[in-house]
């Protein structure tokens, strides 16, 4: 029988020194994952750090911004962190950069990467292992615990390793207790996305959003957070004509990028500023937004957890534009050469079917956040805003049912309950 783990946090004396070691690669795995196992860590076990220790290597990822050590730094409950580029000295010779010391005993904690690389760092190290499994628990027989993000997950255990695997959800649920929401009505978030086809359509159409919404309520604020591997020139490309093709194609309108004492600012010709947030995460400036006007993707399930209301724009008119399709559709739509061709084609395909895009929507299994499919109109979807803003009852409404559908929170609270059981506190 698998565990459900259902209990609250108390702190727990440790008779030895101990070090928790936090294997993780992405920006998404440090900002979802690795922030509130280390707050549960740290809430559980105390903050003396002479009797606990957190430590976090990051592995390479083909999708890192180079900023995720960075990122992993500013935790206050981390106390070092060691960047990708030392990750396969210390994989094949057991040396970090700064050659660290370690305590015995320890754990590995997986939140990211390859499976693998715990189980090799904790044979090295002789540490337990405990892997965190969003889609599929590797290595049955040689890891020591496992904690499942989904059901899902656990219905692919045989048997007799089902005592190893505890269903914890969900992390990125937590955000929400992270950033709890404080919602404004002057606060709009535009996420256009950060690959280039998304960014062609997204960047143009959020100015001219933002300058329809500003004409009718000139106190509107906008904010557009980066995503960690864009900078503000780079998406400021994707509001000049002359670097973006499709602007006029859109209905959209360019966009001047600005520098100020107070950050980097996307102009529209009407004068409406879009502020470019550049740390990263911008959780806590989400938060605080009435509305968020979103591309497809991760974006919708991390404004799904922190119970933001948001608009989901799927634009038609670049069909090449979603490549992130799983199994064999992703596979063909990112083939060189053909791979935008097919990608028209797979889109078209799968815009026929009806189906719904956004996670919140795929939580519920029905529409609670709308999405909006089509050659949009600019006009159009701040017409739809507008009433919106107009009608506060209606946001509340979707905040609601957000709150009601995303994943319950509490998966770092049970993901530390099973370290708090097992061997490595029993010491």
């Amino acid at each position: 029988m698998i565990q459900q783990s259902e209990s609250v946090y108390r702190s727990l004396s440790l008779s030895k020194p101990v070090d928790f070691l936090i294997l993780s690669n992405g920006p998404g795995e440090v900002t979802t994952w690795v922030l509130p196992v280390v707050r549960a860590l740290r809430a559980q076990f105390g903050d003396n750090r002479e009797n606990v220790r957190i430590s976090v290597v990051l592995s390479p990822c083909p999708h890192a911004s180079g900023k995720e050590e960075a990122i992993a730094s500013s935790f206050p409950e981390v106390d070092r962190v060691q960047s990708p580029e030392h990750f396969f000295n210390f994989l094949l010779w057991g040396k970090t950069k700064d050659n660290w010391d370690w305590r015995s005993p320890g754990m590995v904690i997986f939140l990211g990467g390859d499976q693998f690389f715990a189980l090799l760092i904790a044979k090295r190290l002789g540490y337990a292992t405990l892997v965190y499994a969003e889609w599929e628990a590797r290595w049955l027989p040689w890891v020591d615990y496992f904690a499942l993000a989904q059901d899902l997950v656990a219905a692919k255990i045989p048997p007799k390793y089902r005592h190893k695997c505890t269903v914890v959800g969900n992390l990125m649920a937590d955000l929400g207790d992270i950033y709890p929401v404080s919602s404004t009505t002057a606060l709009i978030g535009l996420l256009p996305g950060s690959k280039s086809a998304k960014l062609a359509q997204g960047v143009p159409l959020s100015l001219a959003i933002a300058e329809e919404i500003a004409s009718q309520r000139s106190s509107t604020r906008f904010i557009l957070p980066l995503a960690p591997t864009l900078t503000p020139e780079a998406l400021a490309r994707f509001a000049r004509p002359e670097t973006n093709p499709l602007i006029a194609k859109l209905e959209g309108i360019s966009g001047e990028l600005i520098s100020t004492p107070e950050g980097y600012f996307l102009v529209s010709p009407q004068g409406v500023k879009i502020e470019l947030v550049t740390r990263f995460p911008a959780f806590d400036l989400l938060s605080q937004c009435a509305l968020c006007l979103t591309t497809v993707g991760a974006n919708t399930a991390q404004l799904g957890s922190l119970a933001i209301p948001m608009l989901v724009l799927i634009p038609t008119q670049q069909l090449d534009a979603m490549r992130a399709w799983d199994g064999i559709p992703g596979i063909l739509a990112n083939l060189p050469l053909v791979g935008s061709y097919l990608a028209t084609v797979i889109n078209w395909l799968i815009l026929r079917q009806k189906r719904l895009f956004a996670w919140p929507n795929l939580w519920a299994k029905s529409e609670i956040v709308p999405e909006l499919v089509g050659e949009l109109s600019p006009k159009a979807i701040a017409t739809q805003v507008l009433e919106l803003l107009d009608n506060p009852t209606e946001l509340d409404k979707m905040r609601d049912r957000l709150i009601q559908v995303r994943p319950q929170a509490g998966a770092a609270t049970r993901l530390v309950d099973i370290i708090k059981n097992s061997s490595v506190a029993r010491l």
